[in-house]
C-alpha cells in the first residue's frame, strides 16, 4: 500500500507553503515591517548621535539625543533604548559622523514618510537638515 511522506519536499521553498497551510514562522504586516525599519534607522541615528556628543558635546545633540530616544521607545512600545557610547567615541572624525547621521535620517524620513508617520518625519527631515549644516564649510571671517 501506498504511505504517504512524512517529510517535507526538497523540491518545495524553506519559506514556501501550500495552498490553505500555515506557515511554519510569523509574518510582519507591512505597516509592522515599517515600523521595525524606522525604529532601527533612529535608533541607529540616536548611537550617531551619541558619539557626536561626546566628541562634540552640544545642547543641539542633547536635544535631538532625547527626541530620538522617545520616538524610538515609542515605535518599539518600550522604554527607552539601550544607548551606549563606544570607548573609541571621543576619536572619531565629526565630518564622518555627521554624514553618518545625514544618511540615516534621510533614510529614516523615506520609512517616516511611508508610514505616515508625521512625528518621526519631522525629526527626521530636521536632523537632515542639522547635519547638513554641519557639513557645510564654514566661511572664515575677514579681519
Amino acid at each position: 500500500m501506498y504511505e504517504p511522506i512524512r517529510t517535507t519536499s526538497s523540491s518545495r521553498s524553506v519559506h514556501g507553503t501550500m495552498a490553505g497551510t500555515p506557515s511554519d514562522f510569523p509574518h510582519r504586516s507591512r505597516e509592522e515591517e515599517l515600523e521595525f525599519q524606522l525604529a532601527g534607522h533612529l535608533a541607529a541615528l540616536l548611537a550617531v548621535t551619541d558619539e557626536l556628543r561626546a566628541l562634540t558635546p552640544s545642547t543641539d545633540l542633547d536635544a535631538a539625543a532625547e527626541r530620538l530616544a522617545a520616538q524610538v521607545a515609542r515605535l518599539r512600545g518600550s522604554g527607552a533604548p539601550v544607548r551606549a557610547v563606544s570607548a573609541e567615541a571621543g576619536a572619531g572624525d565629526a565630518r564622518a559622523l555627521h554624514e553618518r547621521a545625514h544618511t540615516l535620517a534621510g533614510r529614516a524620513l523615506v520609512v517616516a514618510a511611508s508610514r505616515a508617520d508625521t512625528a518621526a518625519a519631522i525629526l527626521a527631515a530636521q536632523q537632515m537638515d542639522f547635519h547638513a549644516a554641519a557639513l557645510e564649510p564654514r566661511e572664515l571671517a575677514s579681519h
